[in-house]
């Protein structure tokens, strides 16, 4: 499985500039490549509404949040989308290429396996970041 250069370049941009919210990469011939970009001022809300229903994603999510000591704090997410009415080939190939491919993007703090929206949850991202 190839990757595309663009995913990487704008996983560092996420990383380092805070250019997005999010990143959403699928799979196409046999490479990874962006779907979609998350503007900075998106949502959680916005970023789960961009993944497809019925279709595996990969996505990075940054979420800000502020600790109890009052400190400004940000959380790089590595979500790997396969829901249950997807194509069981396309779970197949998401689920083996994820590795290698979460590899190429250096600076993941927290990874989320989700098939069903209610698996990565705000709570549940929120209650990981802490």
């Amino acid at each position: 499985m190839a990757v595309r250069d663009e995913c990487k370049l704008k996983f560092l941009e996420l990383k380092a500039k805070r250019n997005y919210r999010f990143i959403i990469f699928k799979i196409e011939q046999q490479e990874v490549v962006v779907e979609k970009l998350g503007k900075p001022d998106e949502t959680y809300e916005d970023f789960t509404g961009s993944l497809p229903a019925d279709e595996c994603r990969y996505a990075v999510f940054d979420f800000d949040f502020i600790t109890d000591e009052n400190c400004q704090k940000s959380k790089i997410f590595f979500i790997a989308w396969s829901p249950d009415i997807s194509k069981v080939r396309s779970k197949m190939v998401y689920a083996s290429s994820k590795d290698r491919f979460k590899r190429e993007l250096d600076g993941i703090q927290f990874e989320l396996q989700a098939t069903d929206p209610s698996e990565m949850s705000f709570d549940i991202v929120k209650a990981r970041a802490f």
